[in-house]
């Protein structure tokens, strides 16, 4: 069998499941396993390496509305690997290859190779994902193995998340230029970290908003996950709000209480979900413990779902999670970067 993987999550399930060695293609921005990095890129996007946030936010709308992603398939190469299945999405119709674009390219290839599309908008959907994929490959004990496991790792955080006595006021943004709420199963992931997401809605699209409705909101601790950045990228686009007047009133802000993820944290299917609760649930517990940080970073199951801490922006985060500076910075505290990593989308927008 012979497999390509149109998304980084569903490269993530087919090597959980043992498939590594029937995967054939992936997707420019697959990084999971590193060695994945090594196969052939079926994808391409139509995304500077230096835009903005600003910029990349007017392009997803003018996309969204001539109704075209922001990726394409390179069907030389596609058509090369003779695929025998392909996994794809149809959550989002702007951060990966269209779902129309992919049918009509299947069923262009000699066979046609079977596509199996994932659409989850919740936790237990994100689990069903891995299921699903596990059955079309003929790998469903595996994967049902899977998620047994991971299911007890969810549920050994849920259960240290309710010696809390109060559920910490969280606000989780998906986007920051424009500010997004969180969205699907981020909401949820919040939840079960021991805190009550203030905008986001559980299983529900995330939703722009304006920085005094995060203001009014009054969280006691706000958690940045840029779709598709890693922690520096999302540092560089924080910088441009250190002197914005509502950033500056937001109570976590003002309380020292941000937290900066990787943006593939929180959506990885396998160890990073697991891992992105944790990193929450330390969040919501120095929020309840009077903490300016979190006491201490757990084990880590690989480097990129490691939540560690981080002092400031100047200290290079090593992966997972990183705190800001104590107090809200004035003009010109943030440091400069010398240059932008590429954007890479795990999920996206919706």
């Amino acid at each position: 069998m012979r497999i390509v993987s149109l998304l980084p999550s569903a490269t993530e399930i087919v090597c959980a499941l043992g498939l590594r060695d029937r995967l054939v293609g992936v997707t420019h921005e697959c990084d999971f396993p590193e060695d994945v990095a090594t196969l052939p890129k079926v994808t391409r996007t139509l995304i500077p390496k230096d835009a903005s946030s600003g910029a990349i936010d007017q392009m997803v709308r003018e996309r969204l509305k001539e109704s075209r992603a922001l990726y394409s398939l390179d069907m030389d190469v596609l058509s090369e690997l003779r695929p025998d299945v392909i996994v794809t999405q149809a959550l989002c119709d702007v951060c990966a290859v269209a779902e129309q674009e992919v049918c009509a390219a299947a069923e262009s290839l000699p066979g046609p190779p079977r596509v199996v599309n994932l659409e989850p908008q919740t936790l237990s959907e994100v689990l069903d994902s891995i299921r699903a994929v596990g059955s079309a490959l003929g790998m469903a004990t595996v994967a049902d193995e899977v998620v047994a496991r991971l299911t007890r790792r969810i549920q050994s955080v849920r259960q240290g998340s309710r010696m809390l006595r109060h559920p910490t006021r969280v606000v989780l943004l998906e986007w920051l230029d424009p500010p997004f709420s969180s969205g699907h199963w981020s909401p949820e992931l919040v939840r079960l970290a021991g805190g009550v997401e203030l905008l986001g809605r559980e299983g529900k699209d995330s939703e722009t908003l304006t920085w005094n409705a995060v203001v009014e909101a009054e969280p006691e601790v706000l958690v940045v996950a840029c779709c598709g950045f890693d922690i520096e990228r999302t540092l560089e686009d924080i910088q441009m709000l250190r002197d914005h007047p509502e950033w500056r009133r937001i109570p976590a802000v003002e309380a020292g209480r941000v937290y900066v993820v990787d943006g593939a944290l929180r959506s990885s299917p396998t160890s990073c979900t697991h891992s992105s609760i944790q990193a929450l649930r330390r969040g919501s517990c120095a929020s309840k413990r009077g903490e300016s940080s979190p006491s201490r970073p757990p084990r880590a199951d690989r480097d990129r779902s490691c939540p560690t801490r981080c002092d400031s922006p100047a200290t290079k985060p090593r992966s997972g999670v990183c705190r800001l500076p104590v107090r809200a910075p004035g003009p010109g505290s943030w440091p400069r970067r010398s240059s932008a990593p590429a954007w890479r989308s795990s999920t996206g927008r919706s």
